[in-house]
């Protein structure tokens, strides 16, 4: 056995679950996420009043490694591809190494979150795992529920690195399908929402992008339509 493996099996073992979203996407976000150590327990959540899925998916797993007063090795869950892939495939690893470009025209999108991780994941030994999400996977749900609760909260805090990054101008926008994907370079397809309008909703997005390979979603202004054009379901 080698010092670095003596060393890790010295750390405390935690099992992190987080989760993440918006309403609309961007919009007004939460995080959850729920630290289990032995038989010892701890709920984390937080919102801002404008974010993005992906944030708030990173905010949680930074949230609950930052919790850890001391080098853990965290084996931690999420149902985010986003997170998860480019953590355990070494893309951000790869942005950070590339001055934070993803290739020779586009730029990383959330670097202030991605530095955070892996500043964090050098201090802890953390394994990602992906789970299904809305699966009846108990944490993960629980998770859910905290970031909901989270983003509905009045006097939402801002979201600095997001509203930064919106200003910046070679951010490419996305306006059409086909679009290199904002983390991973695959071209984006045109998705049509499947839910249903809630009571208090006032607009909707006729359309949205996703990416088939990470799964990140865009919604773009040229889609959004007034509840009151809507139909009764998409």
């Amino acid at each position: 056995m080698t010092m670095e493996q003596e060393q890790a099996d010295r750390l405390i073992r935690v099992t992190l679950y987080t989760d993440g979203g918006c309403e609309p996407n961007p919009g007004c976000g939460g995080y959850g996420a729920v630290l289990i150590c032995g038989d010892q327990s701890r709920e984390l959540s937080g919102g801002f009043k404008l974010t993005t899925n992906n944030r708030m998916e990173m905010f949680a797993a930074i949230a609950g490694l930052e919790a850890l007063e001391t080098p853990c090795h965290v084996t931690l869950y999420s149902d985010s591809r986003y997170l998860v892939d480019a953590m355990t495939l070494a893309w951000a690893k790869r942005w950070r190494e590339n001055g934070w470009r993803r290739n020779r025209k586009e730029r990383a999108v959330n670097v202030d979150l991605w530095e955070r991780l892996l500043a964090l994941c050098e201090r802890h030994r953390v394994t990602f795992e992906w789970v299904k999400g809305h699966a009846g996977h108990e944490q993960n749900e629980r998770c859910d529920v905290l970031a909901m609760q989270a983003l509905k909260q009045p006097d939402l805090p801002a979201d600095a690195g997001y509203e930064t990054r919106a200003q910046e101008p070679d951010i490419v926008k996305m306006e059409r399908e086909g679009q290199p994907c904002h983390t991973c370079s695959t071209p984006v397809v045109r998705k049509v929402p499947r839910g249903k309008l809630k009571p208090d909703q006032t607009f909707y997005f006729a359309y949205y992008f996703e990416c088939p390979s990470c799964k990140a979603m865009y919604m773009v202004d040229e889609a959004k339509r007034a509840v009151e054009a809507a139909p009764t379901l998409f």
